[in-house]
């Protein structure tokens, strides 16, 4: 089965994380404590500064990241709410989760970064820019 004959939701956990999976059409019985979810890829929300301002980039990752399951079994009284995924959203999932096996688990970056202090003259600029912002902030309504 496809994950195209699959119905895609979006589930938002008790812990704040919000999953898009595909549900099987086989799912637990009623009474179970369980749910069945395939595929499950977490949304990130990335923040991302462009021209016109701040804008969230939206990306996928595999939500159960070390193990080579598809098919993830989660308690139900850990969601909040299940709702369906939006036809841009679905065209996302479907993209990702045919690759889904070959998703690597992500790693750990190592490099090390060379810090750098500001000069007196950045640092008092900054605080220029923070003292600004925390007034307008205190003005808002």
């Amino acid at each position: 089965m496809t994950t195209q004959e699959l119905e895609i939701k979006i589930i938002k956990l008790i812990n704040g994380d919000d999953v898009v999976c595909a549900f099987p059409t086989k799912q637990l019985p009623e009474k179970s404590p369980l749910m069945r979810l395939i595929k499950p890829l977490q949304i990130k929300y990335v923040p991302q500064l462009t021209p016109d301002g701040f804008k969230d980039y939206i990306a996928l990752i595999k939500w159960a990241a070390y193990t080579p399951d598809t098919m993830v079994t989660i308690p139900k009284d850990k969601i909040m709410t299940i709702v369906n995924a939006s036809d841009e959203m679905k065209k996302s999932y479907i993209h990702i989760a045919s690759t889904y096996d070959s998703l690597k688990p992500p790693t750990r970056d190592d490099r090390k970064y060379k810090q750098e202090k500001f000069s007196e003259q950045e640092n008092d600029e900054l605080n220029e820019l923070f003292d600004e912002f925390r007034d307008t902030k205190d003005t808002i309504h």
